[in-house]
């Protein structure tokens, strides 16, 4: 648990600089939300400098990923990187929506992996995800599921939660793009910035929120082993808390344990300040894990319905 629970480095986010080849501008039902655009221009100098790269190579090769990135930040003249670092290490926003002017041409899948790539690798350093074993993770939600997990389950509310809760690596942040749909009505995801929840108080200064509770995955997430650690597990340079609680994966030891969850999740999923987001196609939500909670709403059913994401975790390197 060292690398989970060691402070975090006190430094400062990068300066801001002006954006060239893209915009920022505040979600319209929560300001803390950037939403950022990039130009039709970058997109296309973006695929042209990839195109030598196909997605085996980059999957086969981690430093081909930074090479990957650095052709997105060379298309925004290294503006881009420096914002979104900016964003994501500022607490009161700490999010973003990224999208795109256009379409992307040729294999869209492929570009869409390459794009989040990118990205990711502007802002940290993704993670092995075991349940796809890459770097990356791939999966589809569909109108019918016999899944372990709440992940692919279209019918019902996936509570709002942080990732990063079972496993021993830091999760300092979490990508999550829009591959494809197809039928889809609903499922939009869910947000709730810690600091916005007016609860907090009551459950971070609780007897129990320093105290170690038990965390393991079922079969599905492939990853064979438990970890203990609080739900507050750290505070932040200026003393704020950081959060790690999923309800599906906590083990409480007692009663106090499990009652004190409970009264958590109620908390959490009835809270007024959590707001929708529709994510389109071809766009990803990044939000920094410790400060943000998010979920999923509930699909419409339909026989057709399907939807592919693709999602990274990873951390901070700078």
């Amino acid at each position: 648990m060292t690398a989970l629970l060691r402070q975090p480095e006190q430094q400062q986010p990068e300066q801001q600089c002006e954006p060239q080849g893209f915009n920022v501008a505040p979600f319209a039902a929560n300001k803390r939300l950037q939403v950022v655009t990039l130009s039709r221009p970058v997109i296309e100098a973006f695929a042209a400098a990839t195109e030598q790269w196909p997605l085996q190579a980059i999957e086969y090769k981690p430093f081909l990923r930074f090479a990957v990135a650095d052709a997105l930040d060379k298309a925004c003249d290294y503006t881009l990187g420096r914002q979104l670092l900016a964003i994501m290490k500022d607490r009161a926003r700490g999010a973003f929506l990224l999208q795109f002017e256009g379409e992307a041409e040729g294999d869209v899948a492929e570009f869409n992996v390459k794009l989040s790539t990118a990205v990711s690798h502007l802002v940290g350093l993704p993670n092995f995800d075991a349940m796809y074993g890459k770097y990356y993770a791939r999966f589809t939600v569909r109108n019918e599921d016999s899944s372990d997990s709440y992940l692919r389950k279209a019918h019902r509310r996936m509570e709002l939660h942080n990732d990063g809760t079972y496993v021993n690596e830091r999760t300092d942040f979490v990508l999550m793009m829009k591959m494809a749909e197809e039928n889809m009505e609903g499922g939009d995801s869910l947000l709730l910035h810690l600091d916005d929840w007016q609860q907090l108080d009551r459950f971070y200064h609780h007897p129990l929120a320093k105290q170690n509770i038990r965390w393991a995955s079922p079969p599905s997430k492939k990853v064979d082993y438990k970890i203990e650690h609080p739900v507050f597990f750290e505070e932040d340079a200026n003393g704020k808390p950081h959060m790690l609680f999923i309800d599906q994966f906590a083990e409480p030891a007692n009663m106090a344990q499990g009652l004190y969850l409970h009264a958590m999740s109620e908390s959490l999923e009835s809270e007024p300040n959590c707001f929708n987001v529709r994510v389109p196609v071809g766009s990803m939500l990044v939000v920094q894990n410790h400060c943000w909670l998010h979920g999923r709403d509930k699909f419409v059913a339909h026989q057709g319905l399907s939807r592919e994401l693709l999602r990274q975790r990873g951390h901070f390197t700078r």
